[in-house]
C-alpha cells in the first residue's frame, strides 16, 4: 500500500472513529458547569491558585461513585444551562435553586443542600435592623437592594417587596458586597452559603434577622439522562447515609441542622406542592411584551443619549489631532489608542466600581451613558479624522485667504464637507450602539438584554417567545436609524428624498 492510500485509510478511520471515541470520552468523564466569578464557597480559587470548594469536593466526590473522572467545565453561571443544552456539560452543580420553571425543562436530581435567603448591610446604617425594615413607608424612600442575577434571593426579594424597593440585579456576588460597603447600596440578600463565606471579608457588614425562605440546591440534567440522574440520586442518599456529605459541608462550617432534612427528599422528589408550578399563566405573553417594551425603552435613551455626546467629543478629538499642536494631538491620540485597546465592559467597570472609591458616585443609568459615550468617542474620532482628511487642503487655504479665522474655515467649511462622508460609518456605530447597551445589565441598568435573560431565567421554557420578541424590538429600533441616515446622506448629496 503506498503512502498516499495508508494516509487517506488513516484519516478516514479518525472520521469514522471520532464519534465513538468522543462517547467512549464522554464516559469516562462527568462533566460539571461551574462559574468561578465570585464562587466561594462554591467552587473557587484558594491562596496557591488551585480551585476548591463544597461544590468542587463534591463533584469529585460524586464523579468518583459513579466511576468517571470529574471534569469542571467553566461557563457563566447564569448560560449554564444554556450549555447544558448544548451538550457541553453533563450536569449543571452550581448553587443552581430549584424551581418549578427549571424542573420543567431541565429535571433536577434529589436536593443536595437546604439553603436559606440572608439580609445583609452596613453594620453602621441604623435604618435597616431587620427585614421589616425594607417594608414600604409613607414618605420614605426606597431602599436599593442589590441581589446576584437570575438567583432565588432576586425572585425572593421581588415577591416580597415588589416596588417598595429599587431591587437591583448584578452578575457577582462580591460586587454586590463591595457596593453595599460603598454606600451605593443600601442592603443585599444572598444565600446563606454566600453569606457565610463573604462576610468575612467585609468586616463593615453584617447579616440581619432570620434567614428566610428555604430553598434547595439541586443538580439539572438533561430530560434523556434519566440513568445518570437516578445514579446521582442514589449517591447523595448514600453520601447523606453514612455522613460524607456532612463531612464535606462541615469541612467549609456549612452543615446544620437543616441537612438533615434532605434525607426525606429520598423518594418524594420534585414537591408534590410544586407539580403544577411550572404552568405558565395565561397572561405570560402580554406581560412578556410589556417588560421588554419598557427595557426596550431604556435601551433606546442609553443610545440617543450616549451617541449625541459621542459624536461631540469625536469631533473635538478628532479637530485636536488633525490641525491642533503636537502637545494637543498626542495626548488625544493616547486617549483614542487607550480607549480603542480596553473593552467596553472594563471601562464600565472603572467608572461604576472604581470611581466611588474616590468619592465621585454615579447611578446606574447615567455610569451607562458615560460608560458609552467615552468608548464610541474613540471611534467617533477616528471616523471624522478620516472623514477631515479626505476634504482636499485647498478647502481650507481657500477659506483662510477669504479671511476666515482658522476654527470658523473649519466648522463652516471643512466641518459640513466631513459630514456627509462620515454619515455612512456613523450610522453603522449607531446601530452597533443599540445592541452595546446590553453590556450595561452588568451594572444593574435594565435594558432589553438584560430583561430577556431575567425572563429566560426564570421561564426557561419560553426561551423561543423571548428571543424572537427581543430580536423584533432590536430590529424595529435599528432599522428606522439606517433609513433616516439614508435620507439624509440623499439631501446633502443633493438627490431627491
Amino acid at each position: 500500500m503506498s503512502r498516499l492510500a495508508a494516509l487517506a485509510l488513516a484519516l478516514l478511520s479518525s472520521v469514522l472513529l471520532a464519534p465513538v471515541l468522543c462517547s467512549a470520552r464522554a464516559q469516562e468523564t462527568l462533566r460539571w458547569g461551574a462559574d468561578l466569578n465570585g464562587g466561594g464557597p462554591y467552587v473557587y480559587e484558594d491562596e496557591r491558585g488551585e480551585l476548591t470548594g463544597f461544590e468542587w469536593d463534591l463533584a469529585q466526590w460524586l464523579a468518583a461513585g459513579l466511576e468517571r473522572r470529574a471534569e469542571h467545565v467553566y461557563g457563566q453561571w447564569d448560560k449554564l444551562p444554556q450549555l447544558l443544552d448544548r451538550g457541553d456539560i453533563d450536569i449543571v452543580l452550581n448553587g443552581y435553586e430549584w424551581s418549578a420553571e427549571r424542573e420543567a425543562q431541565w429535571p433536577s436530581s434529589v436536593p443536595y443542600y437546604v439553603y436559606r435567603q440572608q439580609l445583609i448591610a452596613r453594620a453602621d446604617d441604623a435604618s435597616i435592623r431587620d427585614w421589616p425594615d425594607l417594608d414600604a413607608r409613607a414618605g420614605a424612600a426606597k431602599k436599593r437592594v442589590g441581589v446576584l442575577g437570575g438567583s432565588a434571593a432576586e425572585r425572593y426579594a421581588s415577591e416580597r417587596w415588589g416596588d417598595a424597593i429599587e431591587l437591583l440585579a448584578y452578575d457577582g456576588v462580591t460586587n454586590t458586597l463591595e457596593l453595599v460597603r460603598q454606600r451605593q447600596l443600601d442592603a443585599t440578600v444572598q444565600d446563606t452559603p454566600i453569606a457565610s463565606h463573604y462576610l468575612p471579608q467585609f468586616p463593615e457588614l453584617h447579616s440581619l434577622g432570620e434567614p428566610q425562605a428555604p430553598g434547595w440546591y439541586v443538580i439539572y440534567t438533561r430530560r434523556a439522562d434519566a440513568p445518570l440522574r437516578a445514579r446521582i440520586d442514589a449517591r447523595i442518599a448514600e453520601g447523606l447515609r453514612d455522613g460524607t456529605l456532612r463531612s464535606i459541608y462541615a469541612r467549609y462550617g456549612l452543615w446544620n441542622d437543616e441537612q438533615a432534612e434532605l434525607a426525606k427528599y429520598e423518594h418524594a422528589w420534585p414537591p408534590a406542592s410544586a407539580a403544577n408550578g411550572a404552568a405558565p399563566a395565561p397572561d405570560d405573553g402580554p406581560r412578556f411584551w410589556s417588560l421588554l417594551g419598557r427595557a426596550a425603552l431604556t435601551t433606546i435613551a442609553l443610545a440617543c443619549l450616549s451617541m449625541p455626546i459621542a459624536i461631540a467629543l469625536g469631533i473635538a478629538v478628532a479637530v485636536g489631532r488633525a490641525y491642533g499642536p503636537r502637545f494637543v494631538a498626542w495626548p488625544l491620540s493616547g486617549y483614542v489608542e487607550l480607549l480603542r485597546g480596553t473593552p467596553l465592559l472594563l471601562q464600565l467597570y472603572v467608572i461604576y466600581y472604581l470611581l466611588p472609591a474616590v468619592g465621585l458616585r454615579i447611578p446606574e443609568f447615567w455610569a451607562g451613558v458615560l460608560g458609552l459615550s467615552i468608548n464610541y468617542s474613540a471611534y467617533e474620532a477616528e471616523n471624522y479624522r478620516a472623514g477631515l482628511g479626505a476634504v482636499p487642503r485647498g478647502q481650507l487655504e481657500a477659506a483662510l485667504a477669504l479671511g476666515m479665522g482658522k476654527y470658523r474655515a473649519l466648522r463652516r467649511v471643512v466641518l459640513p464637507q466631513a459630514l456627509r462622508i462620515v454619515i455612512p460609518p456613523v450610522t453603522n456605530d449607531f446601530v452597533a450602539l443599540f445592541k452595546d447597551t446590553s453590556v450595561c445589565s452588568v451594572i444593574a441598568v435594565v435594558e432589553l438584554t438584560g430583561m430577556y435573560n431575567r425572563l429566560y431565567n426564570n421561564h426557561p421554557g419560553r426561551v423561543l417567545e423571548l428571543g424572537l420578541a427581543t430580536a423584533v424590538l432590536y430590529f424595529g429600533m435599528s432599522y428606522p436609524v439606517s433609513l433616516l441616515a439614508r435620507r439624509y446622506e440623499r439631501r446633502l448629496e443633493g438627490q431627491p428624498r
